[in-house]
């Protein structure tokens, strides 16, 4: 049981040391909290296999933690303890949702017994949730708003980012890095899933700013420039615009992504919005250009600094003359116009060739790295 982490409250130091103690005996990493309190600060840093509590705590009771915890993790098991059992907590234990309600002196082996069991079925919740995402069904799981809530505030604790290199060819050399939003959560590993999940529970914004806050925590040890995807409902999310905010203070290194799947009809004054950005130090790029549906309109309101040519247009490019005359053009009125272009998902040799003829220099794919969570070094 070495990995795994129990959280162990109880107001009694005496009792506390002696289940600590037994615990770890058994391979148990445990963690104490004093108070109910201390247990809730503990659980929205740290995630636990098992929470042991005893019910009669001061400030914060056993029963409230176990609601407070069932508001944001529906698979988490809770062994309550109490010296004074009633009808009340034991009705507000089974409401909801503990796992065991043991009534004090409790044998410790039979203790021990619980949280073991309790810590297997938590296990168990978790390859199923990542059985699912490996099927595919996550759709059934979380058809559910308060599955979806969970899973989405999971998916936010466990967010991170991976970098992929951007270079210059045939110079061979790295002009920066796209970071692309990841997390541990299973059932939301696919980035399209995680951006769904917040579109349905209106939670864009949060996602936004967790992202942004994310890669600003990073940059600092980042070479090059760094590129950032941003929702168009971002750019109504009025801390992208706050000069204080973690991302603002790198705003010269940083290019804003807006992808061309997203149409900016709902944005108000989307032009003045992105102008502000640029004042800022921003720059901004049109993002999957041939995969959307926004085309002139996008163009005339972000007049951006770079597009990005979505993968579709880049595979297979050497094999199809019509496509490369297409992506020829564009290349060359995108440089007419002072725009920088970007040929995203260059997966061969060939491909980064015929780009290569047709005069665009930037080039992003597996062919040079993929999605890392270090900076990697681009393979030439």
């Amino acid at each position: 049981m070495s990995d795994t982490r129990l959280l162990l409250a109880d107001d009694d130091e005496g009792l506390r040391r002696i289940f600590a103690r037994a615990f770890r005996a058994d391979g148990f990493d445990v963690e104490v909290a004093e108070d109910g309190e201390a247990a809730l600060r503990m659980l929205e840093e740290h995630r636990y296999d098992a929470v042991l509590t005893d019910i009669s705590m001061p400030r914060v009771s056993g029963i409230e933690l176990l609601r407070a915890v069932r508001e944001r993790d529906a698979d988490v098991p809770i062994v309550l303890m109490t010296g004074g059992p009633d009808l009340e907590t034991a009705l507000q234990a089974i409401e909801h949702g503990a796992f065991r309600y043991l009534v004090k002196p409790v044998q410790l082996n039979e203790l021990k017994s619980v949280v073991r069991r309790a810590a297997a079925f938590h296990r168990l919740a978790k390859l199923k949730r990542e059985a699912l995402a490996y099927l595919g069904e996550n759709d059934a799981l979380l058809a559910d708003r308060t599955t979806l809530e969970r899973t989405f505030e999971r998916a936010l604790d466990g967010l991170w980012m991976a970098f992929q290199p951007i270079i210059r060819w045939p110079e061979r050399a790295l002009f920066g890095h796209e970071a692309l939003v990841r997390t541990s959560e299973p059932l939301l590993a696919r980035p399209p899933d995680l951006i769904g999940a917040a579109e349905r529970l209106r939670r864009l914004p949060e996602l936004g700013r967790a992202i942004r806050d994310r890669v600003a925590a990073q940059i600092g040890n980042a070479p090059g420039e760094i590129f950032v995807n941003v929702h168009a409902t971002d750019l109504m999310d009025e801390h992208l615009y706050d000069p204080s905010a973690a991302l603002s203070q790198h705003a010269r290194r940083v290019v804003l992504e807006v992808t061309e799947r997203a149409g900016l009809d709902d944005v108000k004054d989307a032009r003045t919005r992105v102008e502000k950005l640029k004042k800022m130090g921003f720059r901004i790029a049109v993002d999957d250009l041939g995969a959307g549906y926004a085309g002139l309109t996008s163009f005339a309101q972000l007049e951006p600094h770079i597009v990005k040519l979505d993968m579709s247009l880049v595979r297979g490019l050497h094999e199809e003359p019509t496509k490369r005359k297409l992506v020829s053009s564009i290349v060359h009125l995108c440089r007419d116009l002072g725009i920088a272009a970007v040929a995203e998902g260059v997966e061969t040799a060939q491909e980064r060739d015929a780009l290569e003829k047709i005069g665009c220099s930037l080039l992003q794919g597996y062919l040079f790295g993929k999605p890392e969570k270090p900076f990697s070094t681009p393979k030439f």
